[in-house]
């Protein structure tokens, strides 16, 4: 099944590892590019149409919404850092993220909304800067609507205010300001973030975003494609709006197609243009238990023009 619809593009970091006879499927702990068939398909369409057969009242919706700073922050401090590990598949999906040799003599500024525990904030640091007083070229800002996450950032070991600049913001708010000029930033990640911001705002707030990136920078993009098991196993009664949801611990998630991301990206009004667009549809195997998990995700880079 094409999570995004259309014709799908492999991206080629991946794709090597292709489940061709179903018996070889516990041979692996993950596939690439794994297809669809019907049954499959329609049993994941079954799925989300009785999980988003009643939504939750006006008064709920309203209070995830006005709250989502509060919901987040009782997710961080019963997690702490334990939740994520460091993301450091990121520099095979974005090579944009390593600071190439010719790039040197110049200062790259990074921007990361929804930044969390630093699951990717220190590894760019790491990969990047070294250690080195000398290679400290590159300057990465990140903010988090949860104050209890960005206190997990700048109390970090490898946290070092000359290099990185952590702060509360709700990027969703116009109103709250960014420590940076507008036309400054190289680079905006927004990594399984924009699915946590209510539909109706995500537009505005890639406008927002891009407003900030310089003419050639670009916003790299990973997040949570239509029919991923995250939403098929979401029970009836926690739909916000269709293909929105309310997680039990009262934060939200989105699940995105293809065409959809295009749409709130390129239709802004922010002058960016689609440089990647692509579903990434792995098969998640536990030997172990024996289960297999279908996970579908949506990754897409854009630059500003």
């Amino acid at each position: 099944m094409a999570a995004g619809g259309g014709e799908e593009e492999r991206r080629p970091q991946f794709g090597s590892r292709l489940l061709h006879d179903g018996n070889d499927v516990f041979k692996h702990n993950a596939w690439d590019d794994v297809e669809w068939d019907d049954e499959r398909e329609t049993e994941a369409r079954r799925a989300v149409e009785e999980n988003s057969s009643m939504f939750l009242s006006r008064e709920q919706r309203d209070d995830y919404e006005q709250n989502s700073a509060h919901y987040w922050d009782k997710f961080y401090e019963q997690h702490q850092n334990k939740f994520f590990k460091d993301r450091h598949w990121l520099f095979t999906e974005f090579s944009e993220l390593t600071v190439k040799e010719n790039d040197a003599r110049k200062e790259i500024k990074f921007f990361e909304v929804g930044c969390g525990a630093g699951n990717t904030v220190f590894p760019i640091l790491r990969t990047n800067c070294g250690g080195d007083d000398d290679d400290a070229n590159l300057f990465v800002y990140c903010c988090d609507v949860s104050k209890e996450a960005v206190d997990l950032v700048t109390s970090h070991a490898e946290y070092d205010s000359r290099r990185c600049a952590a702060f509360v913001a709700d990027v969703a708010d116009e109103s709250t300001p960014f420590p940076f000029p507008e036309s400054s930033l190289d680079v905006v990640i927004l990594i399984f973030v924009l699915s946590a911001i209510c539909p109706e705002k995500m537009r505005r707030v890639v406008a927002r975003l891009a407003r900030h990136l310089k003419v050639g920078g670009r916003i790299l993009f990973r997040d949570y494609g239509r029919y991923d098991l995250a939403q098929l196993r979401f029970k009836p009664g926690r739909c916000l709006s269709a293909h929105f949801y309310a997680r039990g611990d009262g934060t939200r998630v989105y699940f995105f197609t293809r065409e959809e991301v295009r749409e709130i990206f390129c239709e802004c009004g922010a002058g960016l243009v689609e440089e990647q667009n692509l579903v990434d549809r792995r098969l998640i195997v536990n030997r172990g238990k024996r289960l297999t998990m279908y996970r579908v995700w949506i990754q897409a880079k854009f630059r500003k023009t």
